[in-house]
């Protein structure tokens, strides 16, 4: 053992005295050589580079070509397909007029009306495989279509929800901070007793029809019912279709009573309207800040102004009203009224003044003496009066001239009684002024309350305000839970 680790030893120190040792000096010719194995080296390198690169580049080549080939072979057999699909019409309609040559000579050949059998049964057979063809892809369709739709719903009630927990923070943080509740009107029992008693009136077909529907199973006859429920109360046929959906997403070929499906669609129609549900701070933004209310005659925008100004009146604000309806003397008078019970300066001109002029001056007025607000009526008009509407663009272009920015809301008054038509009016005013928030008011008369679930669905506008009645407190702020449990016949 002591000489084999000795001779390990030595073996080492040899090793390591040969490590140590100089590197001799090359002569020329082995410099050369050296240098000419090194550059073959190099050399060697780039050309399996550049094989690498070249077979890279046909494996490339060939997925480009394989994918080409195969959408040709995709456009190849679907052209077939059609082909194939009229050929077999085309023999469909050739078998049934030979069908019917055949029972036309049937009398005289026997043998020939056989045929004719024969081939109207294999007619029958091509119509009812391409029916049922046909059925099938209807069918697939129809599925694709309810998947896209459950899944869009999905999605809004996930926006609303995330919306709806967004406001509630803010208003708990606006609560801590002393300011008022801005949700508090919208909880009054008093106001809910006014909204749900107008919107029966409106949704009466809607809240009485549902009571047909107790106890039933949630299936396909029950949800078309269901869906012709609520197309025919105003709500619309997207809105309809999209609420059937929701309520079958979870609930299909379920037994479900008159109380549950209240609550559920009012939750349908609540997550429709929450991301509409907006409580406007007139206080925020520049000063005068100038609010532009349009719509059409007789949709109570000047009792809107009139509400709308008491209740800024009571909170402070330093406000100006414009009597921009010059056309109509009674709405002079009307929102002068107003401005008196209210304590608010109106500014007016004689009927028939220019209204683009006066807004105009109305502003260098608010700015002169420092006030916070500049609300303007102005005239009623039909939407599809294009000479009118012209004249609501000048005065938007009026105002822009002493702001850019002005003015900073633009909001259009619909009245609830005229259902539909007030998609409509959305569009046009929206078009034509810019329209930035919505109120609904007459909600406590005979009114169509469905339509505005409609018109949240299909337009991205703030609802601000809901009327229902004619003093200055029964305008309230607009609760999407509240609307929506009120327009079903949901209790409070």
């Amino acid at each position: 053992m002591i000489l084999w680790f000795g001779k390990k030893k030595k073996e080492e120190e040899l090793k390591a005295a040969g490590a140590t040792m100089v590197e001799p000096e090359l002569s020329a010719e082995e410099l050369a050589a050296k240098e000419a194995a090194e550059a073959e080296a190099v050399r060697l390198a780039e050309e399996e580079a550049a094989r690498k690169a070249a077979e890279q580049e046909e494996i490339d080549r060939k997925v480009r070509e394989a994918a080409i080939a195969w959408e040709e072979r995709q456009k190849r057999e679907r052209a077939e397909a059609e082909a194939e699909a009229k050929r077999l019409a085309a023999e469909a309609a050739e078998a049934e007029r030979l069908a019917e040559a055949a029972r036309e000579r049937a009398d005289a050949d026997v043998a020939a009306a056989a045929e004719a059998e024969r081939l109207a049964e294999e007619a029958r057979r091509k119509r009812e495989a391409e029916e049922a063809r046909r059925a099938a892809e209807e069918k697939a369709a129809k599925e694709l279509a309810l998947l896209e739709d459950r899944r869009q719903a999905e999605r809004q009630r996930a926006e609303a929800e995330a919306a709806a927990l967004k406001a509630e923070e803010d208003r708990q943080a606006a609560i801590a901070r002393g300011e008022p509740d801005p949700l508090a009107e919208t909880k009054d029992p008093g106001f809910f007793s006014k909204l749900s008693d107008g919107l029966s009136k409106s949704s009466g077909k809607l809240t009485s029809g549902l009571s047909v529907f107790g106890k039933r199973k949630l299936d396909d006859d029950t949800l078309e019912e269901l869906e012709d429920l609520l197309i025919t109360s105003d709500l619309g046929a997207k809105v309809a279709a999209k609420v059937t959906a929701g309520l079958s997403r979870d609930r299909f070929d379920k037994e479900i009573s008159e109380d549950e499906i209240r609550v559920a669609l009012a939750r349908e129609i609540e997550t429709i309207m929450s991301p509409r549900e907006q409580v406007v701070d007139f206080s925020d933004g520049p000063r005068p800040r100038v609010v532009l209310f349009v719509g059409v005659n007789g949709s109570g925008k000047t009792t809107t102004i009139g509400k709308i100004a008491s209740k800024l009146k009571e909170q402070g604000a330093k406000a100006l009203l414009v009597a921009g309806d010059t056309f109509r003397a009674a709405a002079i008078e009307q929102l002068a009224v107003w401005g008196e019970r209210a304590g608010i300066p109106v500014l007016a001109k004689e009927p028939g003044a220019d209204a683009a002029g006066l807004v105009y001056e109305a502003i260098e007025k608010a700015r002169e003496e420092d006030l916070d607000l500049v609300l303007v009526d102005t005239a009623g008009r039909l939407q599809n009066k294009a000479e009118l509407m012209e004249e609501l663009s000048k005065v938007v272009r009026v105002t822009r001239k002493l702001d850019p920015d002005a003015p900073h809301d633009v909001i259009l008054v619909l009245d609830a009684t005229v259902g539909q038509n007030a998609l409509s009016q959305v569009e046009a005013f929206r078009h034509t002024a810019g329209v930035t928030g919505l109120v609904m008011t007459k909600l406590d008369g005979t009114a169509k309350g469905g339509v505005l679930v409609a018109i949240a669905e299909a337009h991205d506008l703030p609802i601000h305000f809901v009327g229902v009645g004619e003093k200055a407190e029964d305008l309230k702020p607009f609760s999407a839970e509240a609307y929506a449990r009120a327009l079903v016949g949901v209790e409070s």
